[in-house]
Parts: structure tokens; C-alpha cells; sequence
């Protein structure tokens, strides 16, 4: 049961720490809306999200009112397109991202994801139509995000779409090129993708998930920075523990509006996501939390210790606090995103060797990174395939957003504007990996994934 005066303790939160509700996300199963005649699904599309998300925007507005807490932002997911419109006679499957586009601006939310395609372990027709969509689906529509799932624990590695999504991430930068590459930062290539995720620009209502749901993604760095504050010099076991007992509390929060959000609009209630999610906002930053703990700044040596120690207290005050945590909950670590991050980059303190380890004990992977716009297709597709082998070796998910900036160099900044922040450009290493991601085929599973 929530108890409502643990709510009220939160009040202080949400005034002066950047605590709020990040999203309401309802996932809504398009399995229904195939038709081998691509108008008829267009319509069933546009719809059914018009029908089930209708009143979403409204229901978060009036919780924002009545409880005090701030609810960022309203979002949908539906099922991959890739699955849902794979019986359509047709190749233009930018049509389906632009009745998405349509059905979002119609319901008011500020995204839509489930652009995608899980190709862990090859292709169906319906995913090389999808992928082959991309770069023009994201660069003509304003509020539709795409991701594909390259790998599993239990598959391995599908390198054949590891190269293809390289070259997509340059395709989608070459045709926004006036807006900084801006189709990248609504692109996701994931392995162990999870399919009850509310933040963008990865979710994806999945074939497990039921007929319509809310999920909620809660964030609070901010929250983190300031309980650690109090706490300065105590030993780790002490740090500890006052993230598990803040993350209780944010948890608490996220489970009563998700709670309220469901019976409101009659639709179960899926998970509370405790993901902390950083802002560019002075004080909303994950970077901080880490130089909380002692670092002289992120990117030290310390970082992915103390950075594995945050992940891990979030996960078990969440745990606690809800019966149903999912999605992917822990600490973002996204450049543009992240006021800390943005510092430490300009400075050259954190390089994408150093976040690449990282990647190893957080929530996702390499985020809302800006590279030269010359970086070679195979490079990044090589990016992509050493964030999937982490995630596949340690059964955990991971994810890349990488944005090569068109006539960019490293020095230059990029801004994006809004929740997606700025970034300055890093440096790659120069040397090539061409001959590497030719080989294409499949990287084997790993020894443990055999558990049956």
C-alpha cells in the first residue's frame, strides 16, 4: 500500500532537488492493425493510438495538479513496426512512421517510440524494409524515435546487423545534416532490449507486454546528489546505503502516479522504471553524484567503481519499494544530456574509452555522443558491436546513440536544444575496422547462456 505521508516527504524533493515523474509512456499493442493493404493499417493505426492514448496527456495533466508532482513528459510505445505491419504489400514503410507522427501530435504526446526491429538473430522481410525506413521515417517526422535490438545473451551477436546499422546512423545524420545530425539522437541500436522501457528513445511496447499498459520512468539525480552531500567523507557502506533509502522513497513516488494514472484511465499498470535519467539543468546530474563520492571529476580512475555502486543501491531501493520495477532502472550516463558529463567532455577528463567501461556496470551505453561527421560507417558499426558484446557477455542491456556530426570535428559543439541538451564533439581513435565488420555472420552466444 502507499503511504501518503511518505509521499509528503518527497515535497522538498520536488522543489528545490529536480525530482519529477521523467514520463507516463502507455505501451499499446499494434498486433492487431496489420492488412496486407498499407492504408487500411495506416488506419488502424492512427485509430487505435487515438482511441487508447486519448486522454493520456489530460490524466497526467490533472495528477500533476492534484498531487504537486511534476510529470515531464507523456510518451507511447506500440510494437515494433517491424512485426506489426510486416503483412503490408509494400516497401515504403515511412508511411507507418509518418501515421505514428500524425496519431502522436493528435494525442499531444511528446514522443512515440516503437519504430523498430529485433534482428538478434537475422532478418525477416518486415525488418529490412524497417531498417531501410530509418533514416528518412526519423528526418520526416518530428516526434517518431526508432531502435533495433542487434544481439542477445541467448543469440549472440547478429554482426550482418551491426554493419547495416552503421550505416543507417550515417544515413540519418547525412539527411538532417541542418539539424546537427538531429535523427541520431531518436536512434537506438540496443542488445538485451527490454520491452517494458518508458524512456525514449529506445521504448518499444514488446510481444510479451498485454494489450495496453502505463509505465512510468522516474528520475532523480538531483535527489541523489544533495542525500549524498549530507553524508560527505562517511565510508562507502554508508553511501550506500542513503541511495537505497532515497531511491525507496523516489520509487514510492513513481508507483503512486503510476497507480493513479492506471485506474484513471482503465489500463494496467506495467512498472515503475527508477532510472536515473540526468537533464543539462544545473544539479540534475549523474556526473555529480559520482564527484559527490570523491571523484575530482568524472572520468577519474574511481569512476566505474563508484558509478557500479550508484547502479546497483538504485536497483535495490527500488526493489523495495515497488513490486513491479522493470524497464531498464539504474543511472544514465548520456553526454549532451548531462551537465557533468558535458564539462568532463570539454575538458578531455572522460574520453569514449573510459564511458565504454562504464557502460560495463550502468543502465544502457554509449548515449547522446557527438562524433566527427566523417566517422566512418564501420566504426561506429564497430561502437555498436563492442556495446553489444558487453551486454551479451554480461547479460545486461546495453545500447548506443552515437551521433557522427555532419562538417563537425572534434572541438566543435553541437546543440541540440531542450532535454537533449549539447554536446561537445570527441575524438575517435583513428585507427580501422572495416575489414573486421565485413566478415558480417553471427558471434556466437556465450558458454552461460545454455542454462536450460
Amino acid at each position: 500500500m502507499i503511504n501518503f505521508g511518505e509521499i509528503l516527504q518527497t515535497l522538498d524533493m520536488i522543489d528545490q532537488q529536480h525530482l519529477d515523474v521523467r514520463t507516463i509512456t502507455m505501451g499499446i499493442s499494434l498486433r492487431d492493425c496489420g492488412d496486407p493493404d498499407p492504408k487500411k493499417c495506416c488506419d488502424k493505426i492512427y485509430d487505435k493510438i487515438t482511441r487508447c492514448a486519448g486522454n493520456l496527456v489530460k490524466t497526467g495533466e490533472e495528477i500533476e495538479r492534484e498531487f504537486g508532482i511534476p510529470i515531464v513528459n507523456k510518451r507511447i510505445s506500440v510494437t515494433p513496426i517491424a512485426i506489426a505491419c510486416e503483412a503490408c504489400e509494400t516497401d515504403d514503410y515511412v508511411q507507418f512512421a509518418k501515421v505514428l507522427d500524425r496519431a502522436a501530435a493528435e494525442t499531444g504526446v511528446n514522443f512515440i517510440g516503437g519504430f523498430s526491429a529485433l534482428v538478434h538473430k537475422g532478418f525477416t522481410a518486415g525488418d529490412r524494409r524497417l531498417i531501410a525506413a530509418i533514416p528518412r521515417a526519423l528526418s520526416e517526422t518530428e516526434r517518431v524515435c526508432a531502435s533495433v535490438n542487434v544481439a542477445t545473451t541467448r543469440a549472440g551477436i547478429n554482426m550482418d546487423a551491426v554493419a547495416e546499422m552503421g550505416r543507417t546512423v550515417k544515413r540519418a545524420a547525412e539527411l538532417t545534416a541542418d539539424e546537427g545530425g538531429m535523427a541520431c539522437a531518436k536512434l537506438v541500436v540496443f542488445a538485451n532490449a527490454v520491452e517494458d522501457n518508458p524512456f525514449m528513445a529506445g521504448a518499444f511496447h514488446g510481444a510479451g507486454e498485454p494489450e495496453c499498459e502505463i509505465n512510468v520512468g522516474v528520475s532523480g539525480p538531483g535527489v541523489v546528489y544533495n542525500a549524498l552531500k549530507k553524508c560527505r567523507g562517511e565510508p562507502f557502506d554508508v553511501v550506500a546505503e542513503t541511495i537505497k533509502k532515497t531511491a525507496f522513497k523516489v520509487t514510492r513516488m513513481g508507483e503512486l502516479v503510476a497507480r493513479e494514472a492506471s485506474q484513471r484511465l482503465n489500463v494496467p499498470f506495467g512498472i515503475v522504471d527508477l532510472s536515473l535519467a540526468p537533464t543539462p539543468a544545473r544539479g540534475d546530474s549523474v556526473a555529480a553524484i559520482l564527484e559527490e563520492m570523491g571523484l575530482e571529476s568524472v572520468g577519474a580512475y574511481g569512476t566505474t567503481a563508484a558509478l557500479a555502486l550508484l547502479n546497483d543501491a538504485v536497483k535495490k531501493g527500488g526493489v523495495m519499494a515497488s513490486s513491479h520495477v522493470g524497464g531498464l532502472s539504474g543511472a544514465f550516463i548520456p553526454v549532451s544530456e548531462d551537465a557533468g558529463m558535458i564539462a568532463a567532455a570539454e575538458k578531455g577528463a572522460i574520453t569514449l574509452e573510459k564511458l565504454e567501461a562504464m557502460t560495463c556496470v550502468c543502465s544502457v551505453g554509449l548515449d547522446m555522443i557527438a562524433v566527427p561527421g566523417d566517422t566512418p560507417a564501420e566504426t561506429i558499426a564497430a561502437m555498436i558491436a563492442d556495446e553489444a558484446a558487453i551486454g551479451v557477455i554480461n547479460n545486461k542491456t546495453t545500447a548506443v546513440r552515437i551521433i557522427p556530426v555532419p562538417g563537425k570535428t572534434v572541438g566543435d559543439k553541437v546543440e541540440f536544444g531542450g532535454l537533449l541538451g549539447s554536446a561537445p564533439v570527441m575524438p575517435v581513435n583513428a585507427c580501422g575496422s572495416a575489414d573486421f565488420i565485413a566478415r558480417g555472420g553471427r558471434i556466437p552466444a556465450p558458454l552461460h547462456s545454455l542454462r536450460n
